[in-house]
């Protein structure tokens, strides 16, 4: 390699764990760092540091939170009777960005994938069966609509199904915009079987 400095070599090195960042762009964020203010980089280093040590995960639904619990299961405004299933925090903020869905969350971290060891009792499972318990009349499976996402709904519906709660999956289908014949075979055949009266 390269002659480098040793202590950015080690910048590039941490950089490039982030997920998308190859080496190439974790030397230009290595170098855009270097060109800030001082202040600035030690704003940027402290509040990393300081938002990792700050959050941790509600104790109740999963997701991240400052506090014991989160703001959304706070909130008393939400509809306790719902219950939306997530892999994990970022689907929550994803599903909050439509302002539809006013119900409360249950996030798993992570999906069931024989393939990478994970089994059902690596994830969440247990937690949400329990809240199912204490009154809940719908949940709605948001995983996603890969094979490990829909592994996960399948398992979860089938032990949800006994407690006599209803347990809904979100539609996939076409996007809008999208050409349908760019689209593949299983989003089609999807978007067909989830299709509704106009």
């Amino acid at each position: 390699m390269a002659y480098m400095l040793e202590s950015v070599q080690k910048l590039i090195n941490q950089l490039s764990k982030l997920p998308g960042v190859g080496i190439k762009t974790a030397q230009r964020l290595a170098f855009f760092i270097l060109g800030m203010e001082e202040g600035e980089a030690k704003e940027l280093g402290e509040t990393i540091y300081l938002t990792r040590k700050k959050i941790r995960y509600c104790n109740i639904c999963g997701n991240i939170s400052e506090g014991e619990a989160c703001p959304l299961c706070l909130d008393p405004k939400r509809d306790s009777a719902t219950i939306c299933v997530v892999r994990d925090a970022r689907d929550v903020m994803a599903m909050e960005k439509i302002r539809e869905y006013r119900g409360l969350y249950h996030v798993l971290h992570g999906t069931i994938s024989p393939m990478d060891g994970i089994g059902p009792d690596d994830i969440r499972i247990k937690e949400l069966i329990e809240r199912v318990k204490n009154g809940i009349a719908e949940v709605i499976m948001a995983t996603n609509p890969d094979v490990e996402g829909e592994a996960t709904a399948i398992y979860i519906s089938k032990l949800l199904k006994p407690l006599g709660v209803k347990v809904t999956r979100i539609a996939h289908g076409v996007p809008i915009g999208g050409d349908i014949e760019y689209i593949d075979e299983v989003t089609l055949m999807k978007a067909m079987e989830g299709r509704r009266e106009l």
